[in-house]
């Protein structure tokens, strides 16, 4: 059966630190496939902050398509309403051994998820704390969430993966001021997304 990795997301815009960190974490879980999830409604994210999902998965694709072991899926776009991991996991369950990627502030808020452990259950969770942050998978934050969702310890068998994957500084939100700005891109993204952005208008003032 094929390992994949699930990387949901915004991706408003995707840049080089999404980039790196599916990359070390397929190298290093040895996965057959990273697949890009973009996120058509976050049910946590105001849809004013939001690029349209079809540039933002126009983006994605062309960000990724050079990498043999990447792939972008429009299963978020084709279905209506909130953008909820659990859906997105169940239609991908056909798609093989699933490991969803995030990060170790998403992991802590996980109860309030619709169906948290459900997910749990579609998909082995890949925690990666943020490069800096104070993550500490003992305590009793961490701990209440591996209980309510009925998982055994970090790293155990029936158990999250905690991986300190490689990062690189780069915020989304500082990407998007600096489009606004008419300001470089450059070496912060590939420069096919940054032609996009800057060809489509995106992030500008009234975009």
């Amino acid at each position: 059966m094929p390992t994949v990795g699930v990387f949901g997301g915004s991706f408003n815009p995707i840049h080089f630190g999404h980039l790196l960190l599916a990359d070390d974490i397929c190298e290093a879980l040895r996965l057959d496939r990273v697949l890009f999830v973009p996120a058509a409604q976050p049910p946590h994210k105001p849809a004013s902050e939001l690029a349209a999902v079809e540039h933002r998965y126009r983006m994605t694709a062309l960000a990724v398509h050079e990498h043999p072991r990447f792939a972008v899926s429009d299963i978020e776009l084709r279905r209506s309403g909130p953008s909820y991991t659990v859906d997105t996991l169940s239609a991908l369950a056909s798609e093989g051994e699933l490991f969803l990627l995030i990060g170790s502030e998403t992991f802590l808020d996980l109860l309030s998820w619709r169906e948290p452990r459900q997910v749990a259950r579609l998909a082995r969770l890949v925690v990666v704390p943020r490069t800096g942050a104070d993550f500490d998978p003992d305590a009793p934050a961490a701990q209440k969430v591996l209980a309510e969702l009925g998982l055994g310890a970090f790293g155990a068998p029936d158990g999250p993966i905690l991986h300190r994957a490689a990062s690189l500084p780069i915020s989304g939100s500082d990407l998007r001021r600096r489009a606004r700005e008419g300001r470089s891109l450059a070496y912060r993204m590939p420069e096919a997304v940054a032609a996009y952005i800057r060809a489509h208008g995106l992030y500008g003032p009234g975009a």
